[in-house]
């Protein structure tokens, strides 16, 4: 028996897709990812219209995504995240219905209980055997951990394995098992590698940069987390990897040993792992070749679902055990609202990913931003768009000083007894508009072509057209 099927083409025909119904994709693969255009190609080379795309996060890789928008092939889209060339489209109001933004916890919670179904989930695997028993961890298109599409992979009604990396059976170092997958498609190439994982993520050399990673580093000593046991999760930008660095400095020095790192993970948290920082890796995305390499050969460097990562509607989640989450903002306003998704011009360029799945979780939600960015003041009266809500919010960190959220006096005099530098979050803008001056309010229309859908499943914001580019 097999379920190898010889084109995608074909698979989609075995999958009975028809116009209205609703296909699913991941995005391990990133800005590499070669199979969202390949399936949509073969989908409306099918003639089938008016479909729901639901990808855990899209990028300027799935440009052919505007074409098929415009053709009628695509009607929705659901996400977590949209970079920059898809987000200018829409905010241009090209599209005829609004995106649905989630969150990387609040997509699989949706998913599993129905509210947003899945027709066919397509899984760009980098090896597979021919029954769909598939990983990430090897083969030349190899992205690490498959967290994200373990929720499609598990709920949708027909599931389409597609690989450049065919195994013989069967594949025991599988994340997703054949008893969800229902066809298997072989091709020349899933994406390309540079695309996929970077070679290395780097620290950050801004001077600027590193003394925001120095002090959030110190706030996280100062609030009395830093102990045997502590649990941590970052990003993978250059401020936010610095701030690993010191903060492995420290644990080092002070023999403190944390439970486990979370997230996306980074050569730098691997690193960690290996020098005794942490017991374990949790890793529902993997960002580097390091980490793919630690995923693939270290037992303590594990992959998680979605839904164990960051779902508000599992029986449990990871985000609730964490202690500390350092984030970055494009906006966050006097009441510590965070925007994720547009830039000062409200136009779409991001999402909110496990933003604020985080920050709902974490004992300390820390924010490191600049005071501001091309020469626009980062804290405002109220941001373009609330993508996490500044009641789960807790510090920012910026280089002229630290603002915390007023809900945690305890916090803020414990920073204070501890030397950082705590000025009032208006304190901030002030400083900001001081030197950047008094931004004009974008060119917004009344046209909505985004919900922000809370974790929860609530719409806290919506985002709307806009008008001048």
């Amino acid at each position: 028996m097999s379920k190898l099927i010889s084109s995608i083409k074909q698979a989609v025909e075995a999958s009975g897709l028809k116009s209205g119904m609703t296909v699913s994709f991941h995005h391990h693969l990133r800005n590499g990812d070669y199979v969202l255009n390949m399936v949509m190609e073969a989908i409306a080379e099918l003639g089938i219209k008016e479909l729901t795309v639901n990808a855990s996060s899209l990028f300027d890789a799935h440009r052919p995504l505007k074409e098929h928008i415009q053709n009628g092939v695509v009607s929705t889209i659901q996400t977590d995240y949209m970079s920059q060339e898809l987000g200018r489209f829409i905010s241009a109001g090209n599209m005829k219905n609004p995106v649905q933004f989630r969150t990387h916890g609040g997509r699989p919670a949706d998913i599993e209980s129905g509210k947003t179904p899945i027709d066919v989930a397509f899984i760009a695997a980098p090896a597979s055997d021919n029954m769909g028993n598939c990983t990430g961890k090897m083969g030349k298109s190899a992205c690490g951990s498959l967290g994200y599409a373990m929720p499609d992979a598990r709920c949708a009604k027909f599931v389409v394995v597609i690989t450049d990396e065919l195994h013989p059976y069967p594949l025991v170092t599988r994340s997703i098992p054949e008893t969800d997958v229902d066809a298997v498609v072989v091709v020349d190439s899933i994406g390309d590698p540079k695309g996929i994982v970077s070679g290395t993520t780097k620290i950050t050399r801004d001077p600027v940069g590193l003394l925001m990673a120095q002090t959030a580093v110190d706030v996280i000593k100062g609030s009395g987390l830093l102990k045997d046991g502590f649990s941590f999760q970052t990003g993978a930008g250059g401020a936010s990897l610095a701030a690993a660095k010191y903060l492995k400095d420290v644990m080092l020095k002070e023999k403190i040993q944390g439970s486990f790192g979370l997230g996306g993970i980074t050569g730098y948290m691997v690193d960690m792992l290996e020098d005794g920082c942490f017991e374990s890796l949790l890793d529902v995305q993997c960002f580097d070749l390091r980490a793919v390499e630690s995923i693939r050969n270290n037992p303590r460097h594990s992959e998680i679902s979605a839904s164990l990562y960051a779902s508000p509607f599992a029986k449990s989640a990871v985000v609730d055990s964490l202690d500390v989450v350092i984030l970055g903002a494009t906006e966050i306003d006097v009441d510590f609202n965070i925007n994720v998704h547009t830039d000062s011009n409200g136009r779409i360029m991001g999402g909110s990913g496990g933003h604020s799945d985080t920050a709902a979780g974490a004992k300390l939600a820390m924010i490191i931003a600049p005071l501001s960015r091309a020469r626009l003041p980062i804290v405002t009266d109220r941001v373009n768009c609330i993508s996490t809500p500044g009641s789960t919010v807790d510090v920012l960190v910026t280089q002229k000083g630290v603002a915390v959220n007023p809900k945690n006096a305890e916090l803020r005099q414990r920073l204070i007894d501890s030397g950082v530098k705590v000025l009032d979050i208006r304190e901030l803008k002030a400083l900001a508009e001081d030197r950047s001056g008094v931004p004009m309010k974008p060119a917004i229309g009344e046209r909505v072509v985004a919900e922000v859908i809370y974790r929860d499943g609530t719409v806290i914001d919506r985002i709307r057209e806009v008008k001048e580019f």
